[in-house]
């Protein structure tokens, strides 16, 4: 199996500590987010690693990794962005963003889920969305509805009911050579016809601007299947200002090990 790691966007919600080098490159406990993200990849035994870059391109630089770029990453999002790796979507692939940290269990999970497309899915998130985002955690919901059966019937709605996100999306995605065949025929089938239009499409802005959650929405409609792998705790999102300044701020008072061990 090999990652991919997508670190093409600008940071535009980090602009405070983004303006001369990409998200992935923040330093956080004496290592940078993408130093700390190939360190557990090659710890869980991927060595293979592929990251897509996009904003200040030149700036990330990670000793035996393949690089892959993502020129239109101003204009496109997530899923453009893997596509532009596409000669190396041939075997089992771990997606992974680059201003997400997870745990080496975490990753070990996903890794070893016996599904074609699973998902990590945070089923007790809401201390760490709670202290995250303050009195306005509710303004920041998304679905993740599991069915009957124990596959992901919806995910990525914003500004869903509370019932609807008693479980939390985390952007790390299993696909087995048989899943990602099933990603990029959907994916250019899809692309075909909406690629040149400039008008909302699920929950993404645009088709370029499609969301990994609505990639995952599109294969859900398709009828394949897409599970979940529970978890609890153990990664973290940088996201924001806040989100980058609150982190540092755990790790100086050791709290940061009631959501994600950095160690």
């Amino acid at each position: 199996m090999k990652s991919i790691i997508l670190a093409a966007g600008m940071g535009t919600r980090l602009d405070k500590y983004t303006k001369t080098l990409p998200k992935c490159m923040l330093n956080f406990n004496g290592k940078t987010l993408i130093e700390r993200q190939v360190e557990t990849l090659r710890a869980c035994g991927i060595n293979e690693i592929v990251i897509v870059t996009g904003y200040m391109k030149d700036k990330i630089k990670i000793k035996n990794a393949d690089y892959c770029h993502n020129a239109n990453y101003a204009s496109t999002n997530m899923v453009a962005s893997l596509m532009c790796a596409g000669k190396e979507l041939n075997d089992g692939i771990l997606v992974c963003y680059g201003d997400i940290l997870y745990e080496k269990r975490i990753a070990k999970q996903v890794i070893e889920a016996p599904v074609d497309i699973g998902v990590a899915v945070d089923i007790d998130y809401l201390d760490y969305w709670k202290a995250r985002l303050g009195k306005k955690w509710q303004e920041d919901t998304e679905s993740l509805v599991i069915g009957k059966d124990g596959s992901i019937v919806e995910v990525g709605v914003p500004d869903c009911p509370l019932s609807k996100a008693n479980f939390r999306y985390v952007g790390l995605i299993k696909f087995s050579e048989k899943g990602i065949a099933v990603l990029k025929k959907l994916y250019n089938k899809s692309k075909r016809i909406y690629w040149g239009k400039d008008e909302r499409f699920m929950n993404s802005r645009s088709f370029k601007k499609l969301y990994m959650t609505d990639m995952l929405q599109l294969i859900i409609n398709s009828g394949q299947k897409v599970y979940p792998v529970p978890i609890k705790h153990g990664w973290m999102e940088f996201d924001t200002n806040e989100d980058y300044e609150k982190a540092i701020k755990w790790v100086k008072n050791k709290s940061i090990r009631k959501f994600y061990n950095p160690e």
